[in-house]
């Protein structure tokens, strides 16, 4: 063998299709969330006879699958043959958080442009008419982060045929819920579990196999992945990490991914910052001020948020520190007693690295 034969030439990569990494690529089949996506269909099929579908609260853990399982479901529905219309509508409501916003973004799906100058009540009612015209499914994915729910009553009422799909990581957040919305949506909850030890493998070697050229992975060195995906309980973990240990070995125009790589790999991903994580800005502002205040009540807390230029009412406010605590990056300890009644006390929680297991 020849001093350079291990070496990756320029013109060659070890990926295949890279994408396939990407948390929202869509491998058929779906491992293992058949049962999870013919309960939906169920849900849906109502809609065929031209009778209103069942409503879900989809459940479950971050990175189980929860919404890449009902993208699929609605690209079946559009590839199906049938006499009647369906319209399938799919919000993000962490970054469509307002009635207005959703409602707007109905629009652009729709194709109805004359948006400019109407106000919000203007847009549902004609959003409702035009919808009316076929059956509908919407899913409003994270639907714990919208401030308002005027568009889903306004659904629920006025909507003829259509079957609602929410999903969320948190099955608590219904008890919250609006009762006047709450009873007409009664809706069947749908809990996505998370995935074993076999079934984290099983999805892991799809993606690879989809991902990467054949045979370039060590087994040492993909194991690894797998074990820290199974500690963190989230695909989306292992994904990040197969792309930056194909990355680094690349970088080193390496012919296999190795033990020494995927090492490489798991110190870089525990530089990540909590932002990467995924938190919007406010959400990131608000923790960082509960970073650099631990400990203290939330009266403070919010306090020193107004003085550092924050805009959200105490309401909001405490609904995003609420949103902070379920995402386990904070911790809440409500002490009751005193003049004022109960108070709660913010803790900052310092996120796990791989490298912590």
């Amino acid at each position: 063998m020849g001093l350079f034969d291990e070496m990756l030439k320029d013109s060659e990569s070890l990926f295949k299709i890279v994408d396939a990494l990407n948390f929202d690529f869509h491998p058929k089949p779906l491992k293992y969330r058949d049962v999870e996506q013919r309960f939906m269909a169920n849900a849906i099929k109502p809609l065929f006879m031209e009778r209103d579908g069942t409503h879900l609260l989809v459940h479950g853990k971050p990175g189980i699958g929860k919404t890449i399982a009902v993208k699929q479901v609605l690209k079946d529905l559009e590839e199906t043959d049938a006499d009647l219309e369906i319209l399938p509508i799919y919000i993000n409501c962490w970054q469509k958080n307002t009635t207005y916003k959703v409602v707007i973004e109905i629009c652009e799906q729709i194709g109805y442009r004359l948006t400019q100058n109407k106000k919000t009540e203007e847009l549902l009612k004609i959003v409702t008419q035009k919808l009316n015209s076929s059956a509908v499914v919407f899913v409003f994915d994270e639907i714990d982060k919208v401030e308002d729910y005027d568009f889903l009553y306004t659904f629920l009422e006025q909507i003829y045929k259509k079957t609602i799909l929410l999903i969320s990581n948190y099955k608590e957040w219904l008890i919250q819920l609006d009762p006047r919305i709450k009873s007409r949506l009664n809706p069947q909850l749908l809990d996505f579990k998370p995935y074993n030890n076999l079934e984290t493998k099983g999805i892991l070697e799809q993606r690879k196999e989809f991902a990467f050229q054949s045979n370039i992975w060590d087994n040492e060195a993909f194991n690894i992945v797998v074990e820290k995906t199974v500690i963190t309980k989230d695909i989306r973990s292992g994904l990040h990490l197969m792309k930056t240990s194909g990355e680094i070995a690349e970088g080193v125009a390496s012919r296999k991914i190795k033990k020494n790589h995927v090492d490489a790999a798991i110190r870089k991903l525990d530089e990540l910052s909590v932002k990467d994580l995924g938190l919007e800005e406010e959400r990131q502002f608000i923790l960082n001020i509960v970073k650099l205040n631990d400990g203290k009540k939330i009266g403070d807390i919010y306090k020193v948020y107004q003085e550092n230029s924050g805009k959200s009412s105490y309401k909001t406010f405490r609904r995003k520190i609420d949103d902070l605590a379920k995402g386990k990056f904070i911790s809440v300890k409500v002490i009751p007693g005193g003049d004022g009644g109960s108070t709660s006390i913010i803790s900052y929680k310092s996120v796990k690295k791989l490298t912590d297991f």
